[in-house]
């Protein structure tokens, strides 16, 4: 019998989302989005409300943008934190906007060779 995968924090998602969307750790604003919840130590299945607890200052930015929506959707889909960075950044993008991103975030995929 399967069973659940254990319980990931807030820091720990935030932290992998940030390896998926800058893997070379050059997107300063990326890092500041890490940084800001690198002591969130509260599992995600706590939250009422996790869109609004990783709302961040630059949530214009589209790998700010990205970032927040593979946190959203590694929240929901434990099972698949160490999967393939391009795949989760396409499964996410599409869950979030429901198949409709913004053109910023299209561009941000495009410009990285990651499908929409």
């Amino acid at each position: 019998m399967a069973r659940e995968p254990d319980p990931i924090t807030l820091s720990q998602l935030v932290r992998r989302a940030a390896e998926i969307v800058d893997p070379n750790n050059e997107d300063t604003v990326v890092g500041e989005f890490e940084q800001r919840f690198e002591d969130a130590d509260e599992p995600v299945v706590g939250f009422e409300n996790l869109e609004e607890r990783i709302e961040f200052g630059a949530d214009e930015d589209p790998s700010v943008v990205v970032a927040q929506a593979v946190v959203l959707y590694l929240a929901h889909r434990r099972d698949e934190v160490e999967g393939d960075d391009e795949d989760i950044i396409s499964l996410a993008v599409r869950a979030e906007f429901e198949g409709n991103p913004p053109q910023s975030v299209l561009n941000w995929m495009a410009e990285r060779g990651v499908r929409a």
